[in-house]
């Protein structure tokens, strides 16, 4: 399965580029690089996860994916909140955060049932 394929990495891979954009203004650096390094870990660990050969890899990877959108949806959150981010861009980004975090955890699902046990 070639990663480039999957509509959840293609979300998450237009997430993490919107991510970068709508904060290259942002002075404040600490803010800056965590939302993007959260942004950027969840394209980057579905991709790596899904070219692992053994399946406990793969779901490893696709957790860490589904934790570092949570990490971003919460810097998200904070963005709008303290003023750094338009609250229309959050929700929007909100909602996309969440169809992705259901796609992941289908992802698994199914990684997980074709597994012999």
């Amino acid at each position: 399965m070639k990663f480039q394929r999957l509509e959840v990495w293609q979300l998450s891979y237009e997430l993490s580029c919107s991510i970068y954009l709508q904060t290259k203004g942002i002075r404040d650096w600490g803010f800056r690089d965590q939302i993007t390094r959260s942004g950027l870990s969840v394209p980057s660990n579905i991709a790596e996860g899904i070219e692992r050969k053994g399946i406990k890899e793969q779901v490893q990877f696709l957790f860490i994916a589904k934790g570092s959108l949570a990490e971003l949806m919460t810097q998200l959150m904070i963005g709008r909140d303290i003023g750094y981010l338009d609250a229309d861009f959050v929700d929007e980004k909100l909602k996309i955060a969440e169809r992705i975090s259901a796609m992941l955890a289908g992802l698994i699902y199914r990684i997980k049932s074709h597994s012999p046990s």
